[in-house]
């Protein structure tokens, strides 16, 4: 099986489709935010949005972990920018995305609402959004409603890598 990024802005909930897509595939998961150097987790806590250049050992990382696990993984990573996404496909040829779509507000909300319990501040979602280039449109990405129940996520994800997989 291919390995598969869960992506999107802060706050859709690459987090919880990812373990959820993880367990149903039984492939392992690679949390993102968990790959973050030090000084760029100090400099999200502070309110200041990362560069390409901040992002470019993350994604070197994130690249790393795909190459060494050829049996595939779920991955969650905001993968925003079309480069970063050509990144990781890069390192693993026939990588899928499944891009959660959420509007503005809601992803603020959610940060807002988990703001004590993660690395990522609610005053960044502005820039997130303004990083964002779509996939919409790139081969090998599925975009869903961040704001469906996780259940119907996880099956919409499932049945489109199985699909996915028999062609």
């Amino acid at each position: 099986m291919n390995s598969i990024v869960i992506m999107g802005v802060a706050g859709c909930g690459k987090s919880s489709l990812g373990a959820a897509v993880a367990r149903a595939t039984g492939l392992p998961l690679v949390e993102g935010d968990d790959h973050h150097s030090a000084s760029n987790v100090d400099k999200m806590q502070s309110g200041v949005p990362l560069t390409d250049a901040d992002r470019d050992g993350w994604l070197a990382t994130l690249c790393d972990q795909l190459r060494t696990q050829p049996q595939g993984v779920v991955m969650t990573c905001s993968a925003l920018k079309h480069a970063y996404r050509t990144r990781l496909r890069t390192a693993a040829p026939g990588i899928k995305f499944v891009f959660m779509d959420i509007t503005r507000e809601n992803a603020q909300s959610r940060v807002a609402a988990r703001a004590h319990a993660h690395i990522f501040p609610p005053m960044l979602v502005d820039s997130q959004f303004a990083t964002l280039e779509s996939p919409v449109g790139e081969p090998g990405v599925l975009r869903v409603d961040a704001l469906s129940p996780l259940s119907q996520l996880q099956a919409e994800v499932t049945t489109w890598l199985a699909h996915e997989e028999a062609e």
